[in-house]
């Protein structure tokens, strides 16, 4: 790499000062920062190379994973800068040349209120066993969400925690609770690996980063039933739209038997947007499902399309309509109008409240 062009700590240390969420390094093109939602070239930065760029990710990339890298032409794993910040890495192949995605790890575990999440959350972090999903597309706030609920036990109860992540995120301090964090590809070869090996080191609550696959699913809902607290993620919409996905993982012969243990053991499913603030920043917009006993039934009985109505009509009870905190958020100067139908569930129901 030529002396002319920066080291990969240089621009992680732009990233930090400019208060990016991310940064990406591609060849041809300057490097570029995402600040609050929206990507900003740096172009007092020299535009890098193929090779550039290599050596770039060859400073960063655990030896151990190089062979993996060459073999599946993508790769995440975890990164420190100094004593400044954590990252989370996906380095990939486009059009033959290596390319790199950075995303900065807030290093202050930030509670609900700091994240301007609805205290109604931190029910789920008081139960002893349940599976809690968070949802929602890439890039909106799912980790921390969990991270947040895995402080809170930490905080308040003395549990043995088991997080199974790829890549690990955030380092957690121990309080009361005994956490253990485990890595995909470094710790465990894999999520379901991690998960079934769970049940044999005394844990009670799990945290898995993401469910993949029917095998890391079903034995997520396994836990849950045997008196673990589970928390996931996914990557989908909405709650009915979650359901749907994991019953649809299952061979057809299955899934009345997993609709049954879903209705028993799911205790609630948050779906979450990070929306442009007008004052700056990001806020979140979001939807809460609770598993009462009219969720349940509809879930084992196959009728996943009532629910974004049961929600709506639930606000006494704690569930919170994503169309309806949109309009909150519209009503008071947060966010722009336009912004808010980017992400509203139905432009009707949205407008009504209004």
């Amino acid at each position: 790499m030529s002396s002319s062009i920066p080291q990969i700590t240089d621009l992680l240390d732009i990233v930090i000062s400019e208060g990016g969420s991310d940064l990406h390094i591609t060849a041809g093109q300057h490097p570029i920062i995402r600040i609050a939602g929206s990507l900003v070239p740096i172009t007092h930065q020299p535009i890098f190379s193929v090779d550039d760029v290599t050596t770039m990710l060859k400073s960063i990339l655990p030896e151990s994973r190089s062979e993996e890298f060459e073999k599946n032409q993508s790769i995440d794993f975890s990164y420190a800068h100094e004593q400044k910040g954590r990252f989370r890495v996906n380095g990939y192949i486009t059009q033959g040349a290596s390319t790199i995605a950075m995303r900065l790890i807030q290093h202050k575990v930030r509670d609900f209120a700091d994240l301007n999440l609805p205290p109604i959350l931190d029910v789920f972090s008081q139960h002893v066993q349940g599976f809690f999903v968070v949802v929602g597309p890439v890039g909106q706030g799912k980790s921390t969400t969990l991270t947040a609920l895995i402080e809170r036990i930490n905080e308040t109860r003395a549990e043995h925690i088991i997080t199974i992540e790829d890549p690990i995120e955030y380092i957690f301090e121990e309080k009361k609770s005994l956490i253990h964090q485990r890595e995909v590809h470094v710790d465990t070869p894999d999520f379901h690996t991690a998960l079934q090996a769970a049940f044999r080191e005394d844990v009670n609550v799990i945290m898995v980063g993401e469910m993949r696959d029917q095998e890391t699913i079903s034995s997520a809902v396994t836990a849950a039933e045997t008196g673990h607290l589970v928390f996931s993620t996914l990557h989908t919409n909405n709650a009915a739209q979650t359901i749907d996905r994991i019953i649809d993982m299952f061979p057809s012969n299955q899934q009345d038997q997993v609709r049954v243990q879903l209705a028993g053991s799911l205790v609630g499913i948050f779906s979450q947007r990070l929306v442009p603030r007008i004052s700056g920043g990001l806020i979140p917009a979001y939807e809460l499902l609770l598993n009462n006993s009219a969720v349940a039934n509809v879930i084992r009985e196959g009728r996943t399309h009532e629910i974004s109505t049961i929600i709506q009509t639930s606000s006494q009870e704690g569930m919170v309509d994503m169309d309806r905190t949109l309009s909150e958020l519209v009503r008071k100067g947060e966010i722009t109008i336009e912004h808010a139908y980017e992400h509203v569930f139905d432009a009707k129901i949205f407008e009504s409240y209004l």
